[in-house]
């Protein structure tokens, strides 16, 4: 399954290739600013962040480290960023002021036969074209360290890196050796402050956001459309991914999930194997990602174009269920995933609590217990946004809120998943209003004309 994917993937990157654009990036001062106000979550320190890798085999799509991006706008390899928190000056060190410099690559002419033409240091207007303050070449990266680690004892204890990207440990650890420490400083992790930096969207991120939902829900309206007896998940899943790029989507924020009949029980289901039978419902969680940020969608849908009794009772219960933690939402008090249910206003508990006072499984025990999974996340520049859940969700958040139900012995398999924003005021705005949301709507939207073609095999 995994090779068919591929080359489905392959071949709608392939076609949008051709018609599509570089990836929308925010005002140079936007990135500028977030740089800053890394700075100042340093606490004296600096930091030095690494772009991604060039990925190991060359079909296969680059993405860049979201913490690099999130702090550059910057989409190519090998490059490096240094940030300098200002420090006052004490006894044994002067002052020093805020300092940003992108380290880039030496440009291989070889390999640009191969991947198109990179920006160096030496190439002209580089600062201007990245939006920083200041440009080198990766090449220097070891001179600066010295130079301004060596100014300051202190600072080799106050480095901060991604403790999770190989490059990382020998630049510092060569610095170290050079200044004469004892042994290589251990960085601190520089995603931690990143993170709090990212939870909350300003209106750019917001606007990129609305982009990758807007797209994602034409290929929801296209799949439920195509969801007929005799269609594939696998067809289905190549619908999708069609769609998702052919709304301007540079790729799925995540493989999409396409689980009909058992298989909707099984929460990250991807082999994509079966046939949808009537009777059955099909539980299609997919979208896609534009310009670096995700959105996440799931929709329920019954193959034959109705839902059973009691599917439909489900899938009232889910619904009510979401629609209470939406009722229950207030910015800066609800939490979100409580999986021990230890809050009682946390939006997981009040879906977990509507769940079990509302329906009851074949031996009579409350539904909650099908409840598997937390009922939401943050999303960004990741679909799983990172985010401290012991806390509150705040203003300006993006988050998921998706309830869902499972249940083996009856093979029903419900999950509703939609996206909000909490604005600036608090107040809770849903991302994805255009798609159906109830079980009369998914049914009527599926009697309605097609804007997609049905698939099978």
């Amino acid at each position: 399954m995994r090779h068919i994917y591929f080359w489905v993937f392959l071949l709608a990157t392939g076609l949008n290739a051709a018609t599509g654009s570089a990836l929308d990036r925010q005002p140079a001062a936007i990135y500028h600013a977030r740089r800053e106000a890394l700075a100042e979550k340093l606490e004296g320190g600096v930091a030095i962040l690494f772009a991604a890798n060039e990925p190991a085999l060359e079909y296969q799509q680059y993405r860049q480290d979201e913490d690099f991006y999130y702090l550059t706008g910057w989409n190519e390899p090998g490059a490096a960023l240094l940030i300098e928190s200002p420090v006052a000056a004490h006894d044994r060190a002067s002052a020093r002021g805020y300092r940003e410099v992108m380290l880039l690559p030496i440009r291989n002419l070889r390999m640009e036969r191969y991947t198109g033409v990179k920006l160096d240091a030496a190439s002209a207007g580089a600062a201007n074209r990245i939006g920083i303050d200041e440009v080198r070449s990766m090449a220097d990266l070891p001179g600066i360290l010295i130079e301004d680690l060596g100014k300051d004892p202190r600072a080799l204890s106050g480095i901060w890196s991604q403790t999770d990207v190989p490059q990382a440990k020998p630049a510092l650890a060569w610095a170290a050796v050079t200044l004469g420490a004892a042994d290589a400083p251990a960085f601190l992790d520089v995603r931690r402050p990143v993170a709090e930096l990212r939870a909350s969207k300003d209106n750019g991120e917001l606007e990129l956001v609305r982009k990758a939902t807007d797209a994602s829900i034409q290929a929801q309206l296209a799949m439920i459309h195509a969801v007929k007896p005799g269609a594939s998940e696998r067809a289905i899943t190549g619908l999708l991914i069609q769609k998702m790029l052919g709304g301007g989507c540079e790729r799925p924020s995540y493989p999409p999930i396409v689980a009909s009949g058992s298989n909707s029980t099984v929460l990250h289901y991807s082999a994509s194997e079966n046939i949808l039978k009537s009777g059955d419902v099909v539980v299609v969680d997919a979208a896609g990602e534009f310009s670096m940020y995700a959105s996440d969608i799931t929709r329920t849908v019954p193959v034959g174009g109705r839902f059973t009794d009691r599917q439909r009772e489900i899938y009232n219960i889910v619904l009510g269920a979401q629609r209470a933690a939406e009722a229950a939402f207030v910015a800066g008090k609800s939490r979100e995933n409580d999986p021990l249910h230890k809050y009682a206003d946390s939006l997981d508990t009040i879906a977990w609590k509507y769940m079990n006072e509302h329906g009851k499984d074949l031996h009579g025990e409350p539904l909650g217990k099908y409840f598997i999974h937390g009922i939401g996340h943050l999303v960004g520049i990741d679909v799983h946004d990172p985010f401290d859940y012991t806390k509150p969700l705040g203003q300006k958040m993006i988050f998921t809120i998706e309830p869902g139900i499972y249940i083996p012995e009856e093979k029903i398999g419900i999950r509703i998943e939609d996206i909000y924003y909490a604005d600036d005021q608090g107040k809770l705005i849903q991302l994805t209003q255009k798609l159906p949301h109830t079980a009369d709507e998914i049914e009527a939207e599926m009697k309605s004309g097609s804007p997609g073609a049905p698939a099978s095999e």
